[in-house]
């Protein structure tokens, strides 16, 4: 970015030139018009130059940009976006097009970011921070592929770019490659050993690795860092080192067992204010791990067995009715982990008779292929919530989660709630707080070192006619049938970026319980989960074409996907 506001620092001149107030041309334009200038210094005076309106074109383009990069400074994306696009009206530049786009990436925006940075470009010369910063959204994209690409041609241009080795590196591992990413990122800290940002990357590796020390270690080193020198590029978010390196190290001191010293990093975390996306879906996440590990009790040694763990090829206890759900074993780094939840001795509204069978079924599939499985059959909310809780706390430890639940499920202002079996829906009541958020279960499992598969057979045919009330205003459960396409897949999602979702149709679309002992998708799952050597989406495939054989094309399964590889 160094080398796009040393270009515009020459055009900061001509607006010192140009006929206007002595005041402006001698007080305000340096301050609009230099970086280091507080943000709200640099907004100001910018204001007041602009409502001179003595300046046009190029001129005045200048300064609506440098009254963005005070908003950046702030981040205020919208105000942002608003003073760029003005910025490019009047004139585009390289330097106006790539805030913008930066302005988008840090809402989450990747798709219209890319296209920023692809019309920087195009105004040329070729320009290392932009195709850096292309790459950046690319990330975003999870299309790892390309932002490598991009990385390669950053370092080709600056090879001296530690950024540029560090977000490169992070895509390797995204993809896996964790030797490579290690790699990369040691070649960013030996550039700048004083940048905190690739220290908080290795911390993900080491943890990766199972090297929690080391994780800690590197953690605790970039906090320092972060707080002793703050970053200066305007380009990045306020705040967002320190967020991410609390984040960070509270989830290998979390993995570790050490819950007190993780609390007290997620509570670092919460108490700094966010601004960009990434750093509220940490906040997002840190908030769950919170709640989890505050019930977590003392701490669990490392490799300690716990007292109630099941060897992978033997029935787990079932937990029925309001009885409360035992912890899932605690699980050593690799371990694969699953939780299976099937409702459907509903009290107050229609009754399912297949998720237990559902459940059993799938949970039989997977204890077969090694998976621990914490396994549930119509659990109240007292019950459902607690094991939930328990599978998200122990799953800090496991290298692939599963979660699965059969029963009844609802959308409710595009959120979906899963329903234990002692829910009354009445109107008029919140009833969103009696039943099961998805997405805090997708907030607990948001981290980048594990695999995380949710998979919801919770879209059956359900005539539960009462009224929800939700946003001050009531409505009918059929109003809005089936369950919504996640959004954190998406922008939403930050540390995690190997999830995969599927649903028993899709979204919008209610699915049949079915005639005999099970759904048709369960029944489908249970078949296809252990075939030897088949991956899980090409498993979902299989099971999506038996679907809509036996159904008639009635119901056809849905699924999304940020897997990184093969599983």
């Amino acid at each position: 970015m160094r080398r796009l506001l040393v270009a515009l620092t020459l055009l900061a001149a001509t607006l010192c030139s140009a006929p206007a107030l002595p005041q402006a041309r001698n007080q305000l334009g340096p301050l609009c018009t230099t970086d280091t200038t507080p943000a709200d210094k640099m907004i100001d005076a910018c204001n007041k130059i602009i409502a001179l309106k003595v300046f046009r074109g190029e001129q005045l383009a200048t300064i609506h940009f440098w009254r963005a990069v005070g908003w950046n400074k702030k981040g205020d994306y919208s105000r942002v976006i608003t003073d760029a696009t003005e910025a490019i009206r009047l004139q585009p530049s390289q330097a106006a097009y790539n805030l913008r786009g930066s302005a988008y990436y840090d809402k989450g925006d990747y798709e219209i970011a890319i296209s920023d940075f692809d019309d920087a470009l195009k105004l040329g010369p070729p320009s290392g921070t932009i195709f850096h910063n292309r790459g950046n959204a690319w990330r975003g994209k999870h299309d790892y592929a390309k932002a490598i690409a991009d990385y390669d041609m950053a370092i080709k241009a600056d090879p001296k770019s530690a950024f540029s080795f560090q977000n490169r590196g992070i895509s390797k591992q995204a993809l896996g490659d964790l030797d490579g990413a290690l790699a990369d990122i040691n070649q960013a800290i030996r550039l700048d050993p004083s940048l905190p940002q690739p220290l908080i990357n290795r911390t993900a590796i080491w943890r990766a690795k199972g090297d929690l020390d080391r994780a800690i270690a590197d953690g605790s080193e970039a906090i320092r860092l972060a707080k002793d020198k703050p970053p200066v590029n305007i380009m990045t978010p306020p705040n967002s080192v320190l967020i991410s390196g609390y984040t960070h190290r509270a989830l290998a001191y979390e993995a570790q067992g050490d819950y007190a010293r993780a609390r007290d990093d997620y509570n670092a975390t919460l108490a700094i204010v966010a601004s960009d996306a990434g750093s509220k879906a940490n906040q997002a996440t840190a908030k769950v791990r919170l709640s989890l590990v505050t019930d977590a009790g003392a701490p669990v040694p490392r490799d300690a067995p716990s007292p109630t763990a099941q060897p992978a090829t033997a029935p787990a206890p079932q937990q029925t009715g309001a009885a409360p759900a035992p912890a899932p074993a605690s699980a050593a780094r690799g371990v694969r982990m699953a939780l299976i939840i099937g409702n459907g001795a509903y009290a107050h509204v229609k009754a399912l008779p297949n998720p237990a069978n559902d459940a059993r079924a799938v949970a039989r599939s997977l204890r077969d292929i090694g998976f621990t499985v914490s396994e549930g059959i119509d659990l109240d909310r007292a019950a459902m919530q607690k094991m939930t809780r328990d599978f998200l706390r122990e799953a800090a430890r496991a290298q692939v989660a599963v979660v699965y639940y059969a029963g009844h499920g609802v959308q409710v202002d595009g959120r979906n709630y899963l329903i234990p079996v002692d829910v009354a829906l009445k109107p008029g009541a919140n009833m969103t707080e009696a039943m099961i958020d998805m997405d805090t279960i997708m907030a607990g499992l948001d981290d980048q070192v594990r695999t995380n598969i949710l998979i919801f057979d919770a879209c059956r045919n359900n005539p539960m006619a009462q009224q929800v009330a939700s946003a001050g205003t009531n409505r009918g459960i059929e109003g809005a049938s089936g369950l919504a396409a996640p959004t954190s897949l998406g922008s939403g999602a930050t540390l995690g970026a190997g999830t995969l979702i599927a649903f028993a149709t899709a979204p919008g679309q209610v699915a049949l319980d079915g005639e005999g002992a099970n759904s048709p998708f369960s029944a489908a799952l249970s078949r296809h989960i252990g075939t030897p050597g088949l991956e899980v989406q090409q498993m979902l495939t299989r099971v999506r074409a038996e679907v809509v054989s036996s159904t008639k094309s009635k119901q056809v399964p849905w699924s999304n996907s940020s897997l990184l590889g093969e599983v």
